[in-house]
């Protein structure tokens, strides 16, 4: 029976396999030589997970590489299921003599990650249909809330959160990017935005996240799946 698992059974079940959790997703990226080897992978992909693929599978193929990304789509998290076609598709690939791509550290450019913009309102139900309008997007499956997050119906873009006020602050950009990276590279990844000319705002909620921000003052936060498990 598919059940839903916690951020870190998802993160241990995955890491080696190539796999890394991040925030309600698995992701693998593996490393290839033309298109139609990319193509080829994501079509044995799709085999071995069968009549799941469509629910659960996505598959961004490049000359150079293959994303795949794996979570339940009804629920929008990751389940048992989930973990059981990730080993699969490490499987088909490993014998196919393909190798997920390394992490930082490695000489990889970088490892997966994901994209989210946060906006902070005063009022979030009051501003929420402007933004999935202009936007084109919809309501995460199994949302759909005055402050759940929007999403693009077509996987493109980023997903799109609220971030609750108190109190206007117009001496704060209000608007800032969430990077989700796996847990073990934020350090690097932040060490490099400090080398960078970033400066560190906040730690008070890492390893949930970390609050960076430019030699102007806008925020992004580094963000991994640990320190939000009650």
């Amino acid at each position: 029976m598919e059940q839903t698992v916690s951020r870190q059974e998802a993160s241990e079940a995955v890491q080696n396999h190539g796999w890394r959790y991040l925030l309600g997703a698995l992701q693998m990226s593996v490393t290839v030589r033309t298109l139609a080897q990319a193509i080829s992978l994501a079509a044995d992909a799709v085999a071995v997970c069968g009549d799941d693929a469509d629910r659960h599978l996505r598959v961004d193929v490049r000359p150079d590489r293959a994303v795949f990304t794996l979570q339940s789509l009804d629920r929008a998290t990751v389940t048992t299921r989930d973990i059981e076609l990730a080993r699969r598709i490490s499987a088909t690939a490993d014998k196919s003599g393909f190798l997920p791509e390394p992490g930082i550290g490695t000489g990889a450019p970088r490892s997966v990650q994901l994209l989210e913009i946060a906006i902070d309102a005063l009022n979030i139900a009051r501003i929420r249909p402007f933004w999935k309008a202009v936007l084109g997007y919809t309501d995460e499956t199994g949302a759909g809330g005055p402050e759940d997050r929007l999403v693009d119906p077509v996987g493109q873009g980023p997903a799109i959160w609220f971030q609750q006020m108190d109190r206007a602050r117009p001496q704060r950009n209000r608007i800032h990017i969430d990077i989700s990276v796996p847990h073990d590279e934020a350090p690097r990844r932040i060490e490099t935005a400090l080398a960078a000319g970033g400066r560190l705002v906040s730690a008070t909620r890492a390893p949930a996240f970390w609050v960076l921000a430019d030699m102007e003052g806008n925020e992004a936060c580094i963000t991994t799946w640990q320190g939000r498990d009650s």
